[in-house]
């Protein structure tokens, strides 16, 4: 089983009237963790040590030949999460690896994958490639699947609810 251990920040503005992170916010905090996980981030000058994801295939920079669109989102929400100092943990893997999308799942934890802790939500999203030029889904290529794959398991199983 591999997972990817993304730390994400909370900020002050997460937090809702209610003193816990905004479910608005949680859905930001999913979309950092999953750029910061597929999304290639080139290199600079000074900061050229940078270690990428080995996921982070995605070129999404301006004039980019291809976009990514989230098809769907489903989240829920086991605890509230109040603000912290230190980052939650957003473990994540890919449930379904299909022909032009992915679902990416998500645990948001106190601690990484492996270590015991709380989970305050547990996330699917749908997303899929887009050719930026036409608008149109377009095919996961063979570099993307091949870097993708190591991270397929089983899909998250959220609750319904009636």
């Amino acid at each position: 089983m591999t997972r990817l251990d993304v730390p994400v920040s909370l900020r002050w503005s997460d937090l809702d009237a209610y003193g816990h992170v905004n479910n608005v916010a949680m859905l930001t905090l999913l979309e950092e963790a999953r750029i910061e996980v597929f999304w290639r981030h080139p290199a600079t000058a000074d900061d050229s040590a940078v270690a990428g994801w080995p996921t982070a295939v995605i070129d999404a920079g301006p004039g980019a030949q291809t976009s990514t669109l989230v098809a769907g989102q489903q989240v829920e929400y086991l605890r509230p999460l109040a603000y912290r100092r230190h980052p939650v943990a957003v473990v994540m893997w890919i449930g379904h690896l299909g022909g032009a999308s992915l679902d990416i799942c998500y645990e948001v934890r106190d601690a990484p994958a492996g270590v015991e802790g709380e989970t305050y939500a547990r996330a699917i999203t749908t997303l899929v490639l887009v050719d930026s030029a036409t608008g149109a889904p377009r095919r996961i290529g063979q570099a993307e699947r091949a870097a993708w794959e190591p991270y397929v398991e089983a899909p998250l199983e959220l609750r319904r609810r009636r």
